[in-house]
């Protein structure tokens, strides 16, 4: 993302009102994130929760319509689809609290409906969910209280729990706690 120079921030000083206007108009409709950003810090409607459950609604679309050859890869590509959202999501409202309940809620969705795919042959969705459960944990700890690292702390362990208890675990780079 380019920093504005000295010489563009003059430039922009130096526009009227309405030359203001327009270009934020023609910049909101080549830029989905940028009207949503700019709707979260200008109109009352738009809020925190309606940001988030639209991600959540999004979220759950994308897990339960993943479909393809193998499901397992489909819904490899359903949980990466559904991590950019999270950050979309963060980029637009720089919630670390919502980020971090959107990426439990997508764990649940995952740990109550498609643990099955786990013991698929490819080892790519048991991968991807491990690292996300991982990512959650660096965020708990790294951006929120610590209150919060106890009121998380049974719905990681569950999680942790499936995922240590499963053959592929020998097969992961990495270790899970």
């Amino acid at each position: 993302m380019p920093v504005p120079s000295a010489d563009f921030k003059q430039a922009l000083k130096q526009l009227s009102e309405k030359e203001k206007e327009a270009l934020i108009l023609r910049l909101v409709r080549k830029d989905a994130e940028a009207y949503d950003t700019l709707a979260f810090e200008l109109l009352d409607e738009v809020t925190l929760e309606t940001l988030f459950e639209r991600s959540t609604q999004i979220i759950h679309d994308i897990l339960f319509t993943a479909n393809g050859r193998s499901l397992s890869k489909a819904l490899n590509r359903a949980l990466k689809k559904s991590t950019q959202e999270i950050a979309r999501y963060y980029r637009i409202t720089k919630d670390r609290k919502g980020e971090v309940e959107l990426h439990l809620y997508l764990l649940g969705l995952v740990f109550e409906n498609f643990t099955g795919q786990f013991d698929s042959i490819y080892k790519g969705f048991y991968v991807a969910t491990a690292r996300l459960v991982l990512r959650t944990i660096s965020l708990i700890q790294k951006y929120l209280h610590e209150d919060y690292h106890l009121e998380y702390q049974d719905q990681l362990n569950q999680f942790l729990t499936d995922l240590n208890g499963r053959s592929k675990r020998r097969q992961l780079p990495f270790n899970l706690p």
